[in-house]
Parts: structure tokens; C-alpha cells; sequence
């Protein structure tokens, strides 16, 4: 189920918290009893505006402010900080080669589907087509895994003294609390600000809780998506490395909001592009729990993707992989 060094013990990806509140109810269903360590670092500058998520979870909301904690070491290690914006210059350049390339392969990928012709031939040229679309994928997920591991071969951040300090404060933090709560936001921000404190490994086995881009996060690859953006072709990018927690699923939240579901050609080939993992909706409302002992259980709201580019609930795929 997990890459993770130390499986926690629960685990709740949830849809969007904006229109419909379902973490206290995860919570409850994790039987998390005590305070929850909240990461709202996607939100950045708001990153301290908790009050409604402090009083949905009954005043036990122990944020631990990654982003300000992040912002005070590069204030504190310029060695650091100029390694870290460097990094992000280089991922950035190559996120935007690897998209000229695929608007172009999906470009001709989109045109053989629709082509008609003789039935073998093209059978043969869409699907090498589209092998050439998930080597490219692939190739790119791989180019920014390595960035990252020289980066952290380089500069052990984990070791240096300005995030050892905060390294410190988040563990005093997460001693008195029961789980791990990660919001969404800045999908990339919050990833970042999580690796660099290693907040999984400080937090252990106790139960993770996340929502819409911490959901994704979540995963072991993160894609960007919408398919009406305002500039650019709105097609599903592989962004970053996730955290690992989970290898079975890629999630994408409020995908009613982003993606045309109608259009079930684009949707098939997201969905096939993702595999071995599963492409799975988390709308508002959207509960997915999994309990050691017990497995997993999704609620209303999740649904997952079939490779014809159809929606179903993913609690049915659930109960015919277990029933096999």
C-alpha cells in the first residue's frame, strides 16, 4: 500500500473542506481521539488563518507552520536558500520542456485516435503513440526524482543546523497529538515544505488525514490538471514526486469543477496514463479511509476513472478486487 519508511496506522483522503465538512467524521472513523498536528502550508501567507478549521476539530488543531518555519531558514541559512531556489528554477525549466513536449505527442496521439483507416495499422500507430506518451511521462517523473535526491545528497538539509532547530519544535509538537492533518493549497509549496522538515518521518506511525491538494500530495506521483486552464493546453502533467503514502492511487480533487468528464476520450487517456495506479475523483464530500485490520472503505463522492474514461464508485472496485 505504502512506500513510506513507517506505515501509519490510518489513512483519510478526502475531497474539498470549502462547501462540505467531512474531516471531523474521518477523524471520528480513524478513532483519533486527541489533538491533530495540522500542515496548512499550501495556504502560505494564511498559513495561520486556522480558526475554522480549529473549531471544526473541537479547538484541537495544533498547527505546526511549516511555512513560516521554512521562511526562517532561509533566512537563517543563505547557503541553503540559494541551493533550494536553484532547485526550483531547474524543475521549473524542465516542467516546461517536458510540457512542450507532450502537447505535441498528445497532439498527435488525439489525431490518430480520431483517424480513421485501416483497423491494424491504426491500432499499432495509436498505441505506440501512446507508449511513446507514457515513456515521456515517465522519463520526466524520473528526471525529477533524481533533482531531488541530489539535492538531498548534496545538501542533507535534515542535518543543518536552521532546520534541525524547527526539525525539533514539530516533533515537541507532534509528541502531543494523536494524527496528522495535511490541508490543501499551493500543491508544490506544501510538498516542498513537507520533505524539507521530513514531517513523515517525525510523525511516525500516528494516522494521516488530508484533503484535496494534501490528498495528492499524498500519493506517489502528483499530476497537475484542468482542462480549461487560462493559458496553456490543460493537459494532466506529471508535477513532483508525492509522499509516498499511498502507490495505488492518484488523486484528483473536485475533478467535476476541472475536468470536462463528458469528453470521455481525454479522460480514457488520463486514466491509462496513470496506471499501475488508479485515477481517483475526490469530490466535496469524498471520504476514502483505510484502517490497519481493516482495509480500505470509500464513501459517496469517490469515484475513480476506467480506462473507457467513465466514472464509477471506487467502493465498487473496491469490493471486486477483495472479492477476486
Amino acid at each position: 500500500m505504502s512506500a513510506a519508511a513507517v506505515i501509519p496506522r490510518g489513512l483519510a483522503f478526502l475531497g474539498p473542506q470549502r462547501y462540505q465538512h467531512t474531516l471531523k467524521d474521518a477523524v471520528e472513523a480513524l478513532g483519533v481521539a486527541g489533538d491533530l498536528a495540522t500542515v496548512t502550508a499550501g495556504w502560505q501567507e494564511r498559513e495561520t488563518e486556522v480558526e475554522e478549521l480549529h473549531e471544526h476539530l473541537g479547538g484541537r488543531a495544533v498547527n505546526l507552520e511549516l511555512h513560516r518555519r521554512a521562511e526562517n531558514v532561509f533566512a537563517a541559512d543563505m547557503e541553503l536558500a540559494a541551493a533550494h531556489h536553484a532547485r526550483q528554477a531547474l524543475l521549473r525549466e524542465m516542467q516546461a520542456v517536458y510540457s512542450l513536449r507532450l502537447d505535441k505527442a498528445l497532439e498527435a496521439l488525439t489525431a490518430l485516435e480520431e483517424r480513421d483507416g485501416h483497423p491494424r495499422l491504426m491500432a499499432e500507430e495509436r498505441a505506440s503513440a501512446f507508449e511513446g506518451v507514457r515513456e515521456l511521462d515517465a522519463a520526466h517523473a524520473a528526471r525529477v526524482a533524481e533533482v531531488h535526491d541530489e539535492f538531498l545528497t548534496r545538501w542533507h538539509p535534515a542535518e543543518r543546523a536552521s532546520v534541525a532547530g524547527e526539525r525539533t519544535e514539530i516533533a515537541a509538537l507532534l509528541s502531543r497529538c494523536e494524527a496528522l492533518a495535511i490541508a490543501g493549497g499551493h500543491v508544490m509549496v506544501l510538498a516542498n515544505r513537507l520533505r524539507l522538515f521530513d514531517v513523515l518521518a517525525l510523525s511516525g506511525a500516528r494516522p494521516v488525514l488530508a484533503w484535496s491538494g494534501g490528498a495528492m500530495v499524498c500519493a506517489e506521483n502528483v499530476l497537475s490538471f484542468g482542462d480549461h486552464p487560462p493559458h496553456g493546453s490543460g493537459h494532466p502533467q506529471w508535477l513532483d514526486r508525492g509522499l509516498g503514502l499511498i502507490e495505488e492511487m492518484t488523486f484528483f480533487p473536485h475533478a467535476q469543477r476541472r475536468l470536462d468528464l463528458a469528453d470521455t476520450p481525454r479522460q480514457s487517456r488520463l486514466a491509462r496514463r496513470a496506471r499501475p495506479a488508479r485515477a481517483v475523483v475526490l469530490e466535496d464530500g469524498a471520504t476514502l479511509t483505510w484502517r490497519e485490520g481493516h482495509g480500505w472503505a470509500a464513501g459517496d463522492g469517490v469515484l475513480a476513472f476506467g480506462d473507457d474514461g467513465g466514472l464509477t464508485p471506487l467502493a465498487r472496485e473496491l469490493a471486486h478486487t477483495e472479492t477476486r
